[in-house]
């Protein structure tokens, strides 16, 4: 299979109808990109970037991606079938491999939020029913852990607790000083007119009557920054991309949200879309980008559907198209399924996903503004970033920073999990307390005895019960030595057996490393086969805390993306904290 020429494998009608379904059998694309042919000196039309919704097709057709299947697709696409071959074994969803049955596949989370959940007990009760089970790295649903999903052959993927209530009410619902989930629970989630008839749109016409420069100025000024980790100014992002001329430019919602213990974008997805599809115009107004892109999870069925559907009502109402929202400027929007890749929440990785290749990061510079999705200028922002942009339109930056501390303005969703009362999606205004946020979550649960917060999520940092005088904030995390993150806090009562939750931690960078670069390739393996030889010993001998340290300052120093630069700072300050057994 793994091979520069098409094989004898044939498709079966099965397979050709899916793939057909997914991608078209027309030439012409939506996006249509050229390319330079490296070696052949000419220029072509390439269609590559439909290579992951043709694998998708495929696996969703048979449970499985045939030699066959991927015969067909190669030949479609005119990709060769070493290069889909290994696309397709990059990512969790896919299997190139026949399992043996053609039956739906549930996914159970291992991560740690559902590790304390009692996630094996489901797993047994769900074999001895005779499904077939996945062990699965973090799905998104950390407020309803053991988390699942069910993937579907020949049918649609699903989430076990969506079919019990899709609805969702906020531990916060009601609250007037909401900005960001103001609408969850009182905005219909299907319907463009229930958001119209909530102010939806207003910051689209808006932006429209103040004009891209004044759009971009305003976003600067208000402070905002990034809401997925590394909260790089927005509007520093948005400028730059504004400023490129005479290519095609794109805005992408980076909807990959696999950050363990993160859930919040899913949340604002599933119940407020036509936000995210507004907010996402209003960036392409102020940038100048006619290309709109949804990277969204693989793992979000409920999140895709809907997000979909607002596309297709925004695009049918004139809100999306030639003339989007009687702008006068060009604006539509694609979305695009990931299939379970940690890395591809990186944006050089979403980018090369998105195009067809495995999700493996670049080296910068080039930056995204200049060299982005298809090597063209690219403002990339996840939804609770875009959300954020809405409120400074609407209301103007000087409002936008009256919340707030004056180097970390406005407010942030804190996704709450783990051992409390009321987990959940929380909206605070930046410098409110750690401790004031586990109260507002309804307090502990468990023993009752804090033994610590995870802070950012796996990429992030364990705090002890001496922080929970911190104020979150960007500037006041920093200082403290950890980071707010995308938002991640997980409590953890004292008889949580810690050092089997970094062990996972460890488990979960080594399976996600995309393995493009040695120092990150090999630490993460490293890192794991340490803490597992740590649990077993029960002893953090000198020698062995050694070795956790130079493998982290290799990877840090020395790794292409963040992923090697964050892959040892939870198990590094759990050990500092005396979480693990045997640690000094």
């Amino acid at each position: 299979m793994a091979d520069i020429f098409i094989g004898l494998d044939l498709a079966d009608e099965v397979e050709i109808t899916a793939v057909t379904a997914a991608i078209g059998n027309d030439p012409a694309i939506v996006h249509e990109t050229e390319r330079l042919v490296i070696g052949g000196g000419a220029r072509r039309h390439e269609r590559r970037h439909l290579l992951l919704p043709a694998l998708h097709a495929l696996q969703n057709a048979r449970g499985w991606i045939s030699p066959g299947g991927l015969n067909h697709v190669c030949d479609v696409l005119q990709v060769p079938p070493a290069e889909a071959y290994g696309v397709a074994t990059f990512y969790e969803m896919f299997r190139v491999d026949d399992p043996g049955h053609g039956d739906d596949v549930v996914h159970v989370c291992m991560d740690a939020a559902c590790q304390i959940a009692a996630n094996e007990e489901l797993i047994a009760e769900l074999e001895a029913g005779g499904a077939h089970v996945h062990r699965s790295p973090c799905l998104g649903q950390c407020e309803r852990a053991p988390a699942q999903f069910v993937q579907g052959v020949g049918g649609p993927d699903r989430v076990p607790a969506d079919e019990i209530s899709v609805e969702l009410r906020i531990p916060q619902q009601g609250d007037s000083s909401l900005r960001l989930l103001k609408n969850i629970g009182i905005v219909d989630p299907t319907s463009l007119d229930s958001y119209r008839a909530a102010g939806g749109f207003d910051a689209l016409a808006r932006a429209v009557e103040l004009g891209p420069k004044a759009v971009c100025d305003a976003i600067a000024d208000s402070g905002l920054s990034g809401r997925g980790g590394a909260a790089f100014p927005t509007g520093v992002k948005w400028k730059a991309v504004a400023a490129e001329q005479g290519r095609p430019k794109h805005v992408v919602a980076n909807c990959d949200e696999s950050e363990p213990g993160t859930f919040k974008d899913r949340v604002l997805m599933e119940n407020d879309p036509f936000a995210v599809v507004e907010s996402l115009a209003v960036a392409g107004f102020a940038t100048g980008a006619e290309n709109g892109w949804i990277y969204i999870r693989g793992e979000y069925p409920v999140a895709t559907a809907r997000l979909q559907n607002a596309v297709d009502q925004c695009r049918a109402a004139g809100l999306l198209g030639a003339d989007a929202a009687g702008s006068g400027h060009a604006f539509d929007v694609e979305i695009r399924r990931g299939a379970g890749a940690y890395i591809c929440g990186e944006e050089t990785a979403l980018f090369a996903s998105l195009e067809g290749f495995r999700g493996e990061p670049r080296s910068k510079p080039p930056f995204p503004t200049t060299h982005g999705l298809f090597q063209e200028p690219t403002a990339i922002n996840n939804p609770e970033t875009l959300l954020n942009a809405l409120d400074i339109v609407l209301n103007g930056a000087d409002e936008y920073r009256s919340r707030g501390t004056e180097q970390s303005p406005g407010t942030k969703l804190l996704c709450l999990s783990g051992r409390v009362a009321k987990p959940g999606v929380y909206e605070i205004a930046f410098g409110t307390t750690l401790g004031d946020v586990l109260d507002l979550a309804g307090g502990l649960t468990g023993s009752g005895e804090l033994a610590t917060v995870l802070m950012g999520g796996a990429a992030g940092s364990f705090v002890g019960p001496d922080a929970l005088d911190m104020p979150l904030t960007l500037e006041d995390t920093r200082e403290r030595g950890t980071t707010l993150g995308s938002g991640v806090m997980m409590a953890f009562t004292d008889e949580i057996d810690m050092t089997a939750i970094c062990v996972r931690i460890s488990e979960f960078f080594r399976n996600e490393s995309c393995g493009q670069c040695v120092p990150c390739r090999v630490g993460t393996v490293r890192q794991h086969e340490t803490m597992v030889q740590l649990q077993r010993s029960g002893s953090m001998t000198a020698e062995r805390r050694a070795l956790v340290d130079d493998m982290a300052r290799v990877m840090v120093d020395a790794s292409i993306c963040g992923l090697g630069h964050t892959a040892a700072s939870a198990i590094n300050s759990a050990i500092d904290l005396g979480l693990i057994e045997g640690a000094p």
